[in-house]
């Protein structure tokens, strides 16, 4: 059973200078958020951290003057942030006048991630005076050998940890290489993309606004799942303020009509939850520069086609991930996870589909907390893995030491702290597993995997209204390192009905309190529930949008028999 832990508030933050007219509500959430002080919700685009203070921008930008007038090919991921990092470059780089701008994404079938010594044999009919990675290529040693046999210039963006040997490109832009003092190292890919652009366009092209391409930077950096920063902060609010301001790309916009968005409306929630799905299904099942046509055609109705094709994708990823969700559960039931099972979670199966591991390793690390493994079989007797992790858990470390223990086992690995990827021999897959969960023995505490909640506290019934829901969610953006607002307390369930067999619709009263309220429980039903009970809810104050009318309703994200709290 999960802990329920209150968050602590930031020590003297009850004696912040907060404007006359916050919120109490608005004060309780952020004093526990990771900010220093009340100056840092100011979100407006000239809080951004300078241009100038990124200091690889300088070479970068007097490489990419040298080919203006040559043939220059940007090589993307084939992920959400790899497909907007690629589309922002491009747009720009046409935008300031550059002669030859075209572009390449792998597919994550054939060639893999990142540039490959294989890709850039495929890239020399298409002769790149310079390639420009994005989101990838810190890793990348044996393509820009490659590249650099042939004459061709490299130029690296990106933005995850490097190894302790960086490629020999012409020029790295990584917040994240050791020596950068920029302070932006949360950036994704595509904020990464969007920095050397405004360096760029200020020798260039002054003129241009680069600040129109946000809606563009918001959903890769949304959709990447990178912390919350105020830097990251800004670049999401400023991007959601255009495309409710209907000031965006026409590809975004169809996305939005596809998923039954109103982009006047359109919140965080919408860019990470359903148009990057649709985004990221491209580059899962079939090849990623769909995407990014969507995102870089000017007709809105070859948009409509191509946002189209997309939705129809994640339609057919769905279907596939829930096949391999109910398996992945049957494994992880075969393991029977108690306190003595293995800290690292293992799963393959050889009819498994390479692009959505994934997605199965995160729903499997979600229900046993515990980082996990999913792996697919791949072409030349290999195994794909895709990797996530709980808080404290480093997971590309961690794949350093097993290539420490034993150099070769694992052909390549890169990542985060929280996700990673890594390709594998079939047959090495047994001795990978045993030195992970050694590893994951030095590190992994019980404190680690035990599950916990965490909440920003009670709050009093008179604050659970319409006025103060809409309040926290204007409040934003909200996401990963800077979660949304959660609370908990104790009421008596009055009513309660299973919708579509998945979730369950309550009306809820507050304990001491008359008015009862509305919520609901996705994708929860369960049989203990019964009218006269009291219950100790963790829950979200939302704002319900239905058939034009707006009502407060709570999203009940767990429950116990009710007690008097943590």
């Amino acid at each position: 059973m999960p802990m329920i832990q209150r968050r602590r508030p930031h020590s003297g933050a009850d004696q912040w200078s907060w404007p006359a007219d916050t919120h109490p509500v608005l004060k309780q959430v952020w004093a526990r958020r990771p900010i220093s002080s009340p100056e840092e919700l100011d979100l407006a685009l000239a809080g951004l951290l300078p241009v100038g203070e990124f200091g690889a921008l300088a070479a970068a930008v007097d490489l990419l003057q040298r080919y203006r007038e040559r043939r220059i090919v940007i090589v993307g991921d084939f992920d959400a942030d790899g497909a907007t990092s690629t589309a922002l470059m491009v747009l720009g780089l046409r935008a300031l006048g550059f002669a030859e701008i075209d572009y390449f994404v792998p597919d994550r079938f054939t060639l893999g991630y990142g540039l490959s010594a294989a890709l850039v044999e495929r890239l020399l009919a298409r002769a790149p005076a310079l390639i420009v990675t994005v989101d990838n290529g810190i890793s990348s040693h044996a393509g820009v050998a490659a590249a650099h046999a042939h004459g061709i210039e490299v130029l690296i963006t990106d933005h995850h940890l490097p190894a302790a040997e960086l490629p020999p490109a012409a020029a790295i832009v990584n917040p994240n290489v050791p020596g950068e003092a920029f302070g932006g190292k949360n950036l994704a890919g595509v904020g990464v993309a969007f920095y050397l652009l405004a360096a760029l366009a200020r020798q260039v092209d002054p003129g241009l606004r680069v600040s129109d391409y946000l809606d563009i930077v918001a959903l890769g950096t949304v959709a990447d799942l990178v912390p919350l920063d105020r830097t990251n902060r800004i670049l999401v609010r400023q991007g959601l303020k255009r495309i409710r301001a209907g000031r965006t790309r026409p590809g975004i916009l169809a996305l939005c009509e596809l998923a039954g968005v109103e982009p006047r409306e359109i919140a965080e929630s919408a860019l990470g939850f359903q148009l990057a799905p649709r985004l990221n299904a491209a580059g899962r099942l079939d090849d990623m520069s769909l995407g990014i046509q969507c995102l870089l055609t000017d007709d809105p109705e070859q948009a409509a086609r191509l946002a189209g094709q997309l939705d129809g994708l994640n339609r057919a990823r769905r279907d596939i991930e829930q096949r391999m969700k109910l398996e992945a559960a049957a494994l992880v039931d075969d393991l029977a996870l108690d306190a003595d099972a293995p800290g690292v979670v293992c799963l393959y199966r050889n009819d498994w589909h390479e692009g959505l591991v994934g997605l199965v390793a995160s729903r499997i690390k979600d229900r046993c907390h515990r980082p996990t493994i999913a792996f697919a079989p791949a072409d030349g007797g290999r195994l794909k893995g895709s990797a996530r992790s709980v808080p404290g858990f480093h997971l590309r470390d961690a794949l350093a030491e097993v290539d420490a223990l034993q150099p070769g086992l694992i052909e390549r690995f890169g990542g985060h702290a929280m996700a990673a990827g890594l390709t594998l021999r079939s047959e090495a897959l047994d001795t990978f597993r045993q030195l992970m969960q050694a590893v994951g023995e030095r590190h992994l505490t019980p404190e680690l995997l035990a599950r916990e909640i965490h909440t920003d506290g009670e709050l009093a019934a008179a604050d659970c209204t319409l006025p103060v829901a809409a309040l926290l969610r204007d409040a934003g953006p909200w996401g990963q390192g800077f979660p949304e607002p959660r609370f908990d307390g104790s009421f008596e369930l009055l009513d309660c009905r299973v919708l579509k067999d998945r979730h369950t619709q309550m009306k809820l009263r507050p304990v001491g309190a008359q008015a009862a309220l509305s919520a609901i429980a996705f994708n929860q039903c369960n049989p203990d529930w019964y009218p006269g009970q009291q219950l100790h809810v963790v829950y979200r104050l939302t704002v319900n949008e239905y058939g034009g009318r707006q009502q407060l309703q709570l999203v009940v994200e767990y429950s116990e028999p009710g007690h008097t709290g943590p």
